[in-house]
């Protein structure tokens, strides 16, 4: 029964929980649903390489005891743990090692606060299966409040030093658990106020296992904030837009007209971007610049003297870490990052582990980098400038590297990776009927079968 009429819930409230209640599957066209399916294909793909990690070890020794149900499974693994856990623990291990899918605009992490929000909800299922088509709609939907509300924060949002995967994540997997519910427009309100409450996460935890925590917030706590507003638990009626709502308190230059600007007809998850490489994303094209400056053999790493990397300004601010001494803290190393690939010519996990940051360090290769801060450069471009203790120069420039929306994986590519992060992980089941089942997902009637090809019995 609806319950909106004469509500005043804030305009921007009001235009995102009306969209997301508004919006069906016939208004989604084709090529969004193909790459929201590509975003669940690449973070079973980044779940299954991260599910034995020592953060998720500890999480489940921590916290899994106190489950108070075992009707959803863990990516990857054996155990059984209850909805809110699963939502948690699975968000963890999608996007441990920064692998997964980025939204350019915002470098938003888009599908690991939602999609295990979305699974864990649909094993949890009581009376009917949810089918594939309406947790693949409401994927897309939450997504797109995700993003939208991260345009409407960014720049500064991330300058500041907030996490935005997990502060704009939370209002995505509360949005698409009220999208598979039904929602009217207030109980949507109030599920966004809820959200809105619990919004954290802070860029000082990159590299650390914290990090993880607030990821896995964003997915539990939409879930939450959902499950909430579905009892009548009231929100705020103005939490986007109000004096003290997210825009304005999380934001030095809140833009509410970013949230509907082409809304409904430019989609944001169709903007999706993923990853040849475990790196912050703006290290990406300069991984491609080290690998084929290695493939050229003109120089090795121990001759480097200075390395310049000219880019867009995140490169330097998200990336300039000399002195990391950890696998995850060298993610968002720049000066690791260049060592390791101008070295072996690779830039895989087995580059960012705890062993290749003890290599950097001990042979002193991790070179004197000067950034060069330049907003002409986007950040799937960069310029790279060696100089070697000869006074020989190299360069190499990449202006669309691959992986990023002008180069962009292919379907096989993803596949690929699938298939080696599975390896990785130790996953020893058959991969190709998770693949199967991921590229015909709007056609399952139990969208929760998913799951089940994506566990170890």
């Amino acid at each position: 029964m609806e319950r909106d009429a004469g509500l005043e819930i804030g305009a921007a409230t009001l235009g995102l929980s009306t969209f997301a209640r508004d919006t069906q599957w016939s208004d989604i066209p084709e090529t969004v649903r193909h790459e929201a399916r590509r975003s669940i294909l690449n973070i079973f793909a980044t779940g299954l390489a991260g599910s034995g990690e020592p953060a998720i070890e500890k999480t489940l020794a921590a916290l899994g005891p106190f489950s108070s149900d075992r009707r959803c499974r863990v990516t990857g693994r054996r155990e059984r743990v209850d909805l809110l856990m699963a939502a948690y623990v699975n968000a963890m291990s999608a996007n441990i090692f920064d692998f997964d899918d980025t939204h350019p605009n915002t470098i938003i992490h888009p599908t690991a606060p939602i999609a295990p929000a979305l699974f864990a909800h649909a094993e949890n299922a009581k009376t009917r299966p949810v089918d594939g088509q309406s947790l693949l709609r409401a994927f897309i939907i939450g997504a797109e409040i995700e993003c939208r509300i991260g345009n409407a924060v960014s720049p500064s949002h991330y300058a500041r030093g907030w996490h935005i995967t997990s502060t704009c994540g939370v209002f995505g997997a509360a949005a698409a658990i009220g999208v598979l519910k039904g929602f009217d427009v207030e109980t949507f309100a109030w599920a966004l106020g809820n959200a809105a409450v619990q919004a954290c996460g802070l860029v000082e935890g990159l590299g650390t296992m914290s990090k993880s925590i607030s990821v896995g917030n964003a997915a539990r706590n939409g879930v939450t904030s959902a499950l909430l507003a579905a009892e009548g638990f009231s929100g705020p009626s103005c939490p986007i837009d109000g004096e003290r709502g997210f825009l304005t308190v999380y934001s030095d230059t809140p833009n509410p007209d970013a949230l509907f600007d082409g809304l409904g007809e430019t989609w944001e998850i169709g903007k999706n971007t993923y990853k040849p490489y475990p790196v912050g994303v703006v290290l990406n094209p300069v991984m491609e610049a080290c690998i084929d400056l290695h493939a050229a053999q003109s120089f090795k790493v121990e001759d480097v003297v200075e390395v310049v990397l000219r880019g867009h300004p995140l490169l330097q601010q998200r990336a300039n870490r000399p002195d990391v001494t950890t696998g995850r803290e060298s993610q968002v190393s720049a000066q690791h990052a260049v060592a390791i690939a101008l070295r072996r010519g690779r830039a895989g996990l087995l580059e960012f582990n705890d062993a290749a940051v003890a290599e950097t360090l001990r042979d002193g290769i991790r070179p004197t980098i000067r950034f060069v801060d330049d907003e002409s450069y986007d950040i799937e471009s960069v310029g790279l400038g060696v100089t070697t203790r000869t006074g020989e120069t190299f360069q190499r420039d990449i202006s669309d590297t691959r992986g990023g929306s002008k180069n962009p994986m292919s379907d096989g590519d993803i596949e690929k990776k699938l298939v080696a992060l599975a390896e990785y992980g130790g996953f020893n089941r058959d991969i190709q009927p998770l693949i199967d089942a991921i590229w015909s997902i709007e056609s399952s009637s139990d969208a929760a079968a998913i799951m089940k090809l994506a566990t170890l019995e």
